[in-house]
């Protein structure tokens, strides 16, 4: 069975070889041009997604038999909690993100197995990255983790294998940690809060005007009534009431509240990852801005530095703000240690319904973060293709590293299948790109 599949996939590589080699001579101005005009209307042929994309959200490579835990923990904000500590290389989770892990550590899954058993929750914080070293420095800001199910691999000498499927829950800060004899960190943390700036109108608004704002039909009510009568009253009275009409008696003008309305800066945000591709479709995002402005921070190629300035950000307006300029600015994603365009912000599309980045384990219990492009360049295959514990079944993955630097920078999934669209694909490790305004573009100090 292996042998057949090793010939479907060299077939399909061969094939993609063949195509590359007939479209690099086009292709590579093509590249340059769209790079260099990024902010003009440039026709792009965008992927057809004909994949299951809710196989690579189950992670179904760890196994389907892991047993689900009941019950979840939400911890007070502003309250001081002693949880331990885990410290991952090159991830720094977001709250509402899935974290895999497979753990073959005999003190680390004594710590797991004791989690499990109690209240489920344990904290994640990030290795700092330096240049091509992680360096054992503990973050002050990380995220709760509450595990949501689990299987137990027992060998000869007890459990000598641990999977897990968590998800991040609430951000904290580090107050204090100790280092108990089996290498594990516990840590004293404070929950940090979700604060809410409120109405700003608030004060300004005139109560006689209050009655043509009408709220949302209720969806039982419109099976009984005309649906027609329904929407022709809302268009009336939403006509005639403006949520902004308080600006009138304001000193700023109404351009200057909607730079601060949550769901006008979420509504920005939503069209213009849309003019990227077809693809991210604003029907898959949250509806709800703070946990809109957590799905962005998970999933674009932001770097650790960014990251963490997001993290400690307490109110959704101000995270909103922050991402929309870090949306505004980025063109490129190059490689972190030499610089070199991997691929545009236009090739950045989804293939998991989670979004076009998620967190990947591999056999070996590394833990990835991995942003998936339909176009990439500027990298050399190594290796052979494999679909062992492939994150998005039906696709080979090959290692791929840059050409210049020969930093890894993710691996190329290939379709075992022809009738997979895409054929192929690229997953890039966060850690090791960056996004960027453009190629020449200064760069002082991206390191946390």
């Amino acid at each position: 069975m292996d042998d057949v599949i090793d010939l479907r996939i060299q077939r399909v590589l061969d094939e993609d070889e063949s195509s590359e080699s007939s479209e690099s001579s086009s292709g590579s101005s093509q590249d340059a041009a769209e790079s260099g005009q990024s902010g003009d209307h440039v026709r792009r042929a965008e992927p057809l997604v004909s994949y299951d994309t809710s196989l690579p959200a189950l992670h179904s490579y760890l196994g389907n038999d892991l047993e689900e835990l009941s019950g979840r923990t939400v911890l007070d904000d502003d309250s001081c909690q002693t949880i331990p500590i885990l410290s991952l290389p090159g991830v720094m989770l977001i709250p509402g993100q899935t974290l895999p892990l497979q753990l073959y550590n005999p003190s680390t899954i004594a710590m797991m197995i004791h989690i499990i058993h109690s209240d489920h929750t344990f904290g994640l914080i990030n290795s700092r990255f330096s240049g091509r070293v992680f360096a054992n420095m503990i973050d002050t800001i990380g995220t709760t983790v509450e595990i949501r199910s689990y299987r137990e691999e027992e060998g000869e000498y007890g459990v000598n294998h641990l999977i897990i499927k968590a998800e991040g829950r609430q951000r904290f800060e580090v107050l204090e940690t100790r280092t108990q004899s089996d290498g594990i960190v516990i840590g004293k943390v404070r929950i940090l809060p979700e604060l809410s700036v409120g109405d700003p109108g608030e004060c300004s608004k005139l109560n006689s005007l209050n009655k043509f704002k009408i709220p949302p039909p209720n969806l039982n009510t419109l099976e009984r009534e005309n649906t027609y009568q329904c929407n022709q009253l809302l268009h009336r009275s939403s006509h005639k009431y403006n949520k902004y009409d308080f600006a009138n008696y304001t000193w700023f003008p109404e351009f200057v509240y909607k730079m601060y309305d949550p769901e006008v800066l979420m509504n920005r945000i939503k069209n213009m990852i849309q003019t990227w591709n077809k693809t991210m479709s604003s029907d898959l995002m949250p509806c709800n801005p703070k946990e809109f402005s957590y799905w962005i921070a998970a999933n674009l190629p932001l770097d650790d530095r960014q990251r963490m300035e997001l993290l400690k950000i307490n109110e959704v307006t101000h995270r909103l703000r922050h991402e929309l300029k870090i949306l505004e600015e980025c063109c490129v994603l190059t490689c972190r240690d030499c610089l070199c365009i991997i691929a545009n912000r236009e090739d950045i599309f989804s293939m998991s319904l989670q979004g076009p980045q998620g967190t990947y384990v591999n056999p070996n219990g590394y833990v990835h973060e991995a942003i998936t492009v339909y176009k990439a360049k500027g990298l050399h295959l190594t290796g052979r293709p494999s679909t062992e514990q492939s994150w998005f079944p039906g696709y080979a993955w090959t290692i791929v590293e840059c050409e210049h630097c020969n930093s890894h920078m993710g691996w190329r999934f290939t379709a075992v299948d022809k009738n997979l669209k895409p054929s192929k694909f690229w997953a890039l490790c966060r850690s090791a790109i960056q996004n960027r305004i453009s190629a020449s573009e200064d760069v002082t100090d991206v390191n946390v």
